[in-house]
């Protein structure tokens, strides 16, 4: 069920939605638009009609195309960035921590609701505010991982994010090739395999501290 069947499915019959379950079916409805038909070929028009709106209604709620786009963008860099964070925070278990964040790369990538196309395959990266918040939750990720690195290696601040943004671009590039294949590879394995390869790598360099931080090594 889509974001604006959701909606109208909670919504009584004969009631105006509130504001904000309104702009949240209008986000819904521009999703889907942005995703299927990219920024350039949307129109303000085709979000109206996709979420059964006057366009009057619409710009009540955004002034315009790009403010709606940076709107999406920004709800869903944030999800992005969470997802990250949380699993990082999900274990100590150095190895296991190298695995879920992998996994909440492809878990975001394999979203039914395309919204990683807008983070990563925006067709508006000419634009310097999509560009920026692009730029921006590839950063925070790669910060969220760098800490760790940082703390399990004893490594410098400049060499953990090399690697972080080296592990956080990998993830996600992975992750788009394997949605986009035909492999039938399935997600834990895809994984798995992509952990493996990574973890002999950051395997390679020794705990900071003795004390535990996991038994991945």
């Amino acid at each position: 069920m889509t974001a604006i069947e959701q909606t109208e499915a909670a919504r009584p019959r004969g009631t105006r939605l509130p504001r904000r379950a309104r702009r949240n079916q209008l986000l819904g409805a521009a999703q889907e638009v942005f995703v299927a038909q990219g920024y350039h070929s949307a129109a303000m028009d085709d979000i109206a009609e996709r979420a059964g709106v006057s366009k009057p209604v619409l710009y009540q709620h955004f002034p315009g195309k790009l403010e709606l786009y940076l709107a999406l963008l920004d709800q869903h860099c944030e999800s992005l960035l969470q997802a990250v964070r949380g699993a990082l925070a999900s274990t100590t278990d150095n190895k296991q921590r190298v695995a879920a964040t992998m996994d909440a790369y492809f878990a975001y990538v394999e979203d039914e609701g395309g919204a990683f196309r807008l983070v990563f395959e925006s067709d508006l990266t000419n634009d310097p505010a999509v560009r920026e918040r692009v730029e921006r939750v590839s950063l925070q990720c790669a910060e969220a991982i760098c800490e760790v690195i940082a703390e399990d290696t004893g490594l410098s601040r400049e060499e953990s994010m090399l690697l972080a943004v080296g592990l956080g671009g990998v993830s996600q590039v992975v992750a788009r090739y394997w949605l986009s294949s035909s492999s039938g590879i399935p997600r834990g394995t895809a994984v798995q395999l992509l952990t493996s390869l990574a973890w002999r790598g950051i395997a390679g360099f020794p705990l900071h501290s003795a004390e535990s931080h996991g038994n991945g090594q």
